[in-house]
């Protein structure tokens, strides 16, 4: 099947022509962008991230964290592209934090990061 959205010239009411691009948009992200897998659970100390990435290695991927935001991207030499970032509500603990590959699913286990008291007592008088 194939699917060719028509443009309305400039006569057509402009309500048409926003439902054109929507429609045309929601097919695109739909048949062409790929679909992953991911599923996100959490408890006190950790989120445990699940990512299908069948088809990599191990020194196929990079995973890179900054803050809340672990980032999960290929080697442009990897036989499949992957390039992904999800961000989390509090920030990750790098040292903390590890990854495993087995059977094309990516588990990354982050750890959250104990947020620092920066109050300073101040002393009535």
């Amino acid at each position: 099947m194939f699917f060719a959205p028509i443009v309305r010239t400039r006569s057509a009411a402009p309500a048409f022509r926003s439902f054109d691009r929507s429609f045309e948009r929601f097919i695109n992200e739909a048949l062409v962008t790929p679909q992953r897998q991911v599923n996100v659970e959490q408890d006190d100390k950790a989120w445990t991230v699940t990512l299908d990435v069948p088809g990599l290695a191990r020194d196929d991927l990079s995973i890179g964290i900054e803050g809340p935001v672990v980032r999960i991207e290929s080697r442009a030499e990897a036989k499949r592209q992957i390039k992904a970032a999800y961000e989390l509500p509090q920030d990750i603990d790098a040292s903390a934090s590890s990854a495993k590959l087995e059977n094309g699913v990516l588990t990354l286990t982050l750890a959250k990061l104990a947020p620092v008291s920066k109050v300073t007592p101040l002393a009535i008088s």
